[in-house]
């Protein structure tokens, strides 16, 4: 039987500065579809937890991926979830001008400089891989293919496609709540005859399976062929759910916002027309609120200081006791 992770790595800023560097800082992270930067010069920005990430397509066509921070002193690239640059991106702080490829085109007013050479001086470039659409970039460079940590993913969807000509909507959420208290609570059924009742009769009598191959986590519920619960909800480390349905998918990232906070990125991708939509949202809107309100109060607990530690079950938790042995390799 597996003892649970110590309370005080929820929300604790030690914790969080480690995730950031040894969880984050090597791992394959969503950035956004790539449909959603059609055009030489449309970019995607995001901030995970803590390191801020831009995409942008060049006018070779290729989607790069950047630090959004200029090289002079810190200033940013841009603002914002998604946008449009006429032809190079321009620093908001100082001004300096960088091709869409990266490369250094202006100082603007620097002045002269002895030693000064703007080849050195290019944006920080990131890997970016893209799958079905789907596009990811890691700070690690000696991580693994894109292609080896999807996988697992990508031989369990096999003919179901994630190749959207664009994503049908985007929706947040904030909550109050460490990213692991909410990824832990993602990776199990256990509380779902608790938290969601509306999703435990829809259910009805059907065998609930999770297992874990690699980097994913696969979540089905047996015997559900139809109405918004039929697919498959997976899990890919460290943050990213990609749960596909029978008219489209939703895309769902758990952003480390700070510690002890998590923001919810929905990405819907639909084939269904408005009302499979609209289902859809009914569905995610409602299982959300109950998540996030379960979530919130075991985070009030775990920085409370009453509770030390848990145990785990072997027949519900085991996707969670896989997520917190990777976790408590990043805190001997």
């Amino acid at each position: 039987m597996q003892a649970t992770l110590p309370a005080h790595l929820y929300g604790c800023p030690d914790a969080w500065a480690r995730e950031r560097t040894a969880v984050f800082g090597r791992a394959w992270l969503f950035v956004g579809h790539e449909a959603e930067a059609p055009a030489p010069g449309d970019w995607i920005a995001t901030d995970i937890a803590g390191h801020r990430l831009l995409a942008v397509r060049g006018k070779d066509g290729i989607l790069r991926a950047f630090h959004n921070v200029c090289r002079h002193r810190a200033g940013p690239l841009v603002d914002g979830a998604r946008g449009h640059c006429d032809g190079e991106l321009v620093c908001a702080y100082h001004g300096w001008r960088y091709a869409l490829d990266g490369r250094l085109r202006a100082a603007t007013g620097f002045g002269a400089a002895d030693g000064f050479d703007p080849r050195a001086f290019g944006l920080l470039g990131l890997r970016l891989e893209i799958w079905r659409g789907l596009a990811f970039a890691t700070m690690d460079a000696d991580a693994p293919p894109l292609a080896d940590h999807v996988a697992p993913l990508e031989a369990l969807l096999g003919g179901r496609g994630l190749d959207f000509a664009a994503p049908a909507l985007r929706r947040s959420h904030d909550l109050a709540c460490d990213w692991k208290t909410y990824a832990e609570n993602y990776l199990e059924g256990y509380h779902i005859g608790s938290v969601h009742p509306v999703l435990a009769d829809e259910l009805g009598a059907a065998e609930y399976r999770v297992r874990v191959e690699g980097d994913l986590v696969l979540q089905e519920a047996v015997g559900v062929n139809d109405g918004p619960q039929a697919g498959v909800w997976g899990w890919l480390w460290p943050n990213l759910g990609v749960n596909v349905y029978r008219d489209g998918a939703m895309i769902e990232r758990m952003t480390p916002v700070g510690p002890g906070r998590t923001r919810l990125d929905y990405l819907f991708l639909n084939d269904g027309g408005e009302d499979a939509l609209g289902e859809a949202l009914t569905a995610s809107d409602r299982l959300t609120a109950e998540d996030a309100a379960i979530c919130e109060a075991v985070q009030r607990n775990l920085s409370a200081g009453a509770y030390d530690r848990g145990v785990l079950s072997p027949n519900h938790e085991i996707a969670v006791a896989w997520f917190q042995s990777r976790i408590a390799e990043v805190h001997p």
